[in-house]
């Protein structure tokens, strides 16, 4: 496979819009990356997710609430990385009303990403460097072949794995603890 030219920021940008709709395409470390949209079950465990939180952290339903919670918003982060995470969130503290735009510039407090085989190592490595560069208090990383759920926290220059849980297991983690989870609710099929 020939090596992916390195494109800068100025000539990447645009080049945004000229891939295929069924590609993800996002600017990390400067280079244009494309990654195949994600599969029904990577879609399936982000919306359950989504479910989960809605109503307890961003209505104050049975929850604090306290959040604004997005599905695969495009973020533009500090130097020049452009990514879209499966699902972002924001400290209504910090972000107290959506604003009318197409993309986010303010970096979340935390964001999840559901693994797949062909966006695993790009989620894993480049993606947290960037959210960690950008400000990122929390990171999950979801695996719906293996049913679990890896929490990170951002402290001291790097990131720390808390907790991984698995299965249908009810779990409390960082930064949506006050509210126990049903992780069965993501594996449905």
């Amino acid at each position: 496979m020939p090596a992916r030219p390195v494109l800068k920021l100025d000539e990447t940008y645009p080049a945004l819009g000229v891939l295929p709709s069924n590609l993800v395409a996002e600017i990390i470390g400067g280079e244009l990356v494309d990654s195949p949209r994600p599969r029904v079950v990577q879609t399936l465990a982000a919306s359950a997710l989504l479910g989960e939180l809605l109503g307890p952290f961003v209505r104050g339903q049975g929850g604090p609430g306290g959040w604004l919670l997005l599905f695969a918003p495009e973020l533009h982060l500090v130097g020049g990385e452009v990514v879209v995470p499966d699902l972002a969130g924001w400290r209504r503290e910090r972000l107290p009303e959506l604003p009318d735009v197409t993309v986010m510039t303010l970096a979340p407090d935390w964001v999840c990403e559901v693994l797949s085989p062909e966006t695993m190592a790009l989620d894993r490595g480049s993606k947290m460097l960037a959210y960690a560069h950008a400000g990122v208090e929390h990171v999950w990383l979801v695996d719906p072949d293996f049913q679990t759920l890896e929490v990170y926290r951002y402290e001291e220059e790097a990131w720390s794995l808390l907790s991984v849980h698995e299965a249908s297991q009810r779990v409390r983690a960082e930064p949506f603890e006050a509210l126990g989870l049903e992780l069965g609710a993501l594996w449905l099929r």
